[in-house]
């Protein structure tokens, strides 16, 4: 679901086949998959607003260790928008932050806590990056790694990483399938 009225997103289009109409939350050009169906904005903040998403799957700029996340603002820089990302994490949906472990500059974005300003508070129940998978206790209890890259290892992990984090005992390798997102 794209917060501007698209049920049903696809894939990022060719290379000359842009639809300016059909844009994502970061206002991205998209596709659509069979099945489609469009809405008003306003019907799609209702579906977020009224607890209709059972999950939200977000990138973020930091996330931490407590669950709360960072990612729609850094001060001095340009923003295109808040966008949806502050209804969405307080719809009450199971919240999936997937990004790079790493910023551009190598720094961590796993923090014990966040240094940008705040979308959400303690809202954060998982987190994949292209190195590792972290469960976020409740209450804001910390991180558990629960899967590990291939060519990554729990040290490799805790060196990237920004926030300390228990490891899962049955913390294995990184698996692509729908339980990973649930």
């Amino acid at each position: 679901q794209a917060e501007n009225g698209m049920l049903g997103v696809g894939g990022f289009p060719n290379k000359g086949d842009e639809d300016c109409d059909l844009v994502n939350a970061g206002k991205q050009t998209v596709t659509e998959v069979p099945g489609t169906s469009f809405f008003s904005a306003d019907q799609s903040f209702a579906m977020i607003r009224g607890s209709h998403c059972d999950v939200t799957i977000l990138g973020s700029m930091q996330v931490a260790a407590c669950g709360d996340m960072s990612n729609y603002l850094i001060p001095g820089k340009l923003v295109k928008g808040m966008g949806g990302a502050m209804d969405l994490v307080a719809s009450g949906s199971k919240v999936i932050v997937t990004m790079e472990h790493c910023d551009k500059k190598g720094n961590p974005k796993i923090l014990t806590s966040c240094t940008l300003p705040l979308t959400g508070w303690r809202v954060v129940s998982k987190i994949i990056t292209e190195k590792a998978v972290f469960e976020v206790l409740p209450h804001g209890n910390g991180l558990v790694l629960t899967e590990v890259a291939e060519g990554e290892s729990v040290e490799s992990i805790r060196a990237c990483t920004g926030a300390d984090f228990q490891v899962a005992d049955d913390c294995g390798p990184m698996k692509l399938s729908p339980k990973t997102l649930m």
